[in-house]
């Protein structure tokens, strides 16, 4: 099995900080955001390769930080907001650029903090077969509206996906971290040769599950949504606290 960092995305609403350092490489708890959850990858059984697909403008950076720890970086040549290839068309583009084609398929999205493990989502998955999203339950149901919401039968099998709903009709969110079977991995190339959106991701897991089983696992461990700069220095307190660090009342992007 093989992982993939999805890391292709600009961060608007965290500039300035983002406009020469990708979100992934700000520091959380005193290391790169991604360097956790590249942990998590490292403390699995099954996963021999990790790859990461990022933009023009971050290429470099990500390429030092790859360098350093074996892991397989992919540009996918865009370089702004306008023109990027959404999640799904980058995850078609690392696996034809990186031969990932025939395996199956761990995707994250490279500024997602969690804190259950990818193991037990493994062992999870391989129990049900199809594809999987990992699914948390929220602590305040009224921020449901803000992200994929997922209902699942009693076999947690995905029977809804809903992006950004006006009225949410579940408490489950999506986490942005999927696995996919080899079968459904080459799917892609005919849902973005239909037209069809390549994002958000949960356009394709929608147009999947129509199809295909996809379930979800549910955790209860913290999952962390850095999508501005006070869940950034919630974050990165939260983590400093762990490695024995002062707390900050500011977030700064110095380690």
């Amino acid at each position: 099995m093989k992982a993939l960092l999805l890391a292709a995305g600009y961060a608007m609403r965290l500039r300035p900080l983002t406009d020469t350092t990708a979100k992934p490489l700000l520091p959380v708890g005193g290391r790169p955001m991604i360097d956790w959850i590249l942990d998590r990858i490292q403390a699995t059984d099954e996963i021999d390769e990790v790859h990461l697909v990022t933009n023009s403008v971050y290429a470099g950076a990500f390429s030092r930080w790859g360098a350093e720890r074996d892991v397989v970086v992919h540009d996918d040549g865009t370089s702004s907001n306008e023109d990027r290839l959404g999640a799904i068309g980058d995850v078609q583009f690392a696996v034809e650029n990186g031969g990932l084609g025939g395996d199956d398929l761990l995707v994250i999205a490279a500024d997602n903090l969690f804190e259950f493990s990818l193991q037990a989502y493994l062992d999870f998955w391989r129990a049900k077969g199809g594809s999987a999203i990992a699914v948390h339950r929220l602590a305040d149901p009224s921020l449901a509206y803000l992200y994929g919401v997922v209902e699942l039968d009693a076999e947690d099998r995905v029977v809804a996906l809903e992006e950004k709903p006006d009225v949410p009709k579940s408490d489950l969110v999506s986490t942005a971290t999927y696995l996919f079977s080899a079968e459904h991995l080459g799917l892609i190339d005919g849902y973005l040769a239909d037209g069809l959106p390549p994002d958000p991701p949960g356009t394709f897991l929608l147009w999947l599950l129509e199809r295909h089983p996809v379930y979800g696992f549910r955790f209860a461990e913290d999952w962390l949504d850095i999508g501005d700069r006070r869940q950034l220095l919630e974050a990165d307190n939260r983590f400093r606290a762990r490695a024995g660090l002062a707390p900050r009342a500011v977030y700064d992007a110095a380690i």
